[in-house]
């Protein structure tokens, strides 16, 4: 019998019946490989088993139950995932190779073992007697925390009906492989099956599973996203390996919210969390340089102080340079456009670099007034009050617009010293300031760079 095969795209998953250079897809070049879609090795079995027969319950008729979560003993992680691991939950961890997702995980099953839970921790990649290595290394030493060098996931399954453990670490889901699949592991068909396999296991025993999952060159989840769709909770390693500082994002959370990070700084021991976040990113700040400013971001229901920086340079080029790091590119564009058309600014011929100083990436608007008034202090070459933090979302019309949870993240900048505040107008009406602290509330971008700059 001949067997059939396809061509899948390894970064979106387009299938194809035949070769091609592009992705039709996602416009890739060279990501189209071949799969075996049918052949002399695969049998029936090949797909996820069935889920026993049950009747549809109306949605009045089901009892309203807290779900039990079993806590890792590291802090971070369990605000992530919204106060521990949910039975029978299935949780994917990614990340660029050397950030730490091994190490995290080695952690947390060592933690849990600690307290008596019966941790399996199946390396795929690594023999038991390197992972045992490492383990040492890290300080986990639990007597309930088993290690197994294994890819045959048939092996794999037989060890969680055998053993009952508490967590099962897969590191990673991309070395599995089922026998009865007739592709290579890695191969999107040994993913997509290796992946159902153990979530219908995970849902059908109770026993949380953790997936390590590695990134393609795009920087998304291998797989390609078929991972992410089968998941309860995708949890994401931001920053560079070569930083000290790692943040840990929950991307996908059916248990929780979606709006936590956690942050880490790796040490000779391990991963270790970070308590008071907003004090780290703010040690090394400069106090008396142009193009410095403290916005207080809001990380779910956490207020995080960072630094934004910015330098404004005249260009030698024919087109100047815009570079962000840490926010949206369109974002700054879109704010130097808001400088130039509004506050008149003139910029059209100098190279704009943008910077959000220890690895941390912000996602809202509410950090727009304060790269604006970074960029101001660097082109006119004032230092701004470094007691001073500043937040608003800013509009095209040049107006400052409200935003949310203003008063935790000023309670949060007092805590740290900060006496001053520049905020939108209309989150100032009502508002109660912290004891010792001023806010100013500002209408417009011009109106807050008076106030910034006393002009």
């Amino acid at each position: 019998m001949k067997a059939k095969t396809a061509y899948f795209c390894q970064e979106c998953g387009t299938k194809s019946l035949k070769w091609m250079g592009k992705c039709p897809g996602c416009g890739s070049w060279n990501t189209m490989v071949e799969e075996t879609l049918e052949g002399e090795g695969a049998t029936a079995s090949a797909g996820p088993p069935r889920w026993e027969r049950r009747k549809p319950v109306p949605v009045t008729e089901i009892e309203s139950s807290r779900e039990s979560r079993l806590e890792t003993g590291i802090g971070e992680i369990d605000r992530l995932l919204g106060g521990g691991l949910v039975a029978g939950s299935l949780i994917l961890v990614g990340g660029e190779p050397g950030i730490g997702k091994s190490t995290i995980l080695l952690q947390v099953g060592n933690a849990l073992a600690s307290a008596g839970h019966r941790v399996l921790y199946v390396s795929g990649e690594e023999s038991v007697s390197q992972t045992g290595l490492r383990a040492r290394r890290l300080g986990a030493s639990a007597s309930d925390l088993f290690l197994v060098s294994e890819t045959n996931l048939d092996f794999i399954l037989s060890y969680l009906e055998e053993s009952a453990p508490s967590l099962v670490v897969v590191d990673s889901i991309q070395t599995m492989f089922k026998p009865e699949v007739a592709s290579a592991p890695g191969s999107i068909a040994q993913v997509r099956e290796c992946g159902a396999r153990l979530m219908v296991t995970a849902k059908n025993s109770g026993i949380p599973v953790i997936l390590v999952g590695h990134v393609t060159k795009s920087g998304a989840i291998a797989g390609p996203r078929v991972l992410e769709h089968m998941v309860d909770t995708v949890l994401y390693f931001e920053g560079d390996r070569h930083h000290a500082y790692r943040i840990l994002r929950a991307v996908k959370n059916r248990f929780g919210s979606t709006d936590e990070i956690g942050i880490f700084q790796m040490g000779e021991k391990g991963l270790r969390e970070v308590k008071n976040p907003s004090e780290i990113f703010l040690s090394q700040r400069g106090a008396d340089i142009p193009g410095s400013v403290v916005v207080p971001c809001l990380e779910g229901e956490r207020p995080i102080l960072v630094e934004v920086q910015a330098l404004v340079t005249y260009s030698t080029l024919a087109v100047p340079r815009r570079r962000a790091t840490g926010v949206d590119l369109n974002r700054v564009l879109m704010l130097l456009a808001v400088l130039q058309g509004r506050a008149g600014l003139r910029l059209s011929e100098k190279d704009v670099f943008v910077n959000v100083a220890g690895g941390v990436k912000i996602g809202e608007p509410a950090a727009d007034l304060a790269v604006a008034a970074a960029v101001v202090s660097t082109v006119k070459n004032r230092v701004i009050d470094p007691e001073t933090v500043i937040l608003g979302e800013v509009g095209l019309g040049g107006e400052v617009r409200a935003v949310r949870q203003v008063e935790r993240r000023l309670k949060e900048a007092a805590k740290l010293g900060f006496g001053k505040a520049v905020i939108p107008a209309a989150s100032r009406k009502g508002l109660k300031v912290p004891r010792g602290m001023r806010a100013t509330g500002v209408a417009g971008v011009r109106e807050a760079m008076e106030a910034l700059f006393h002009e």
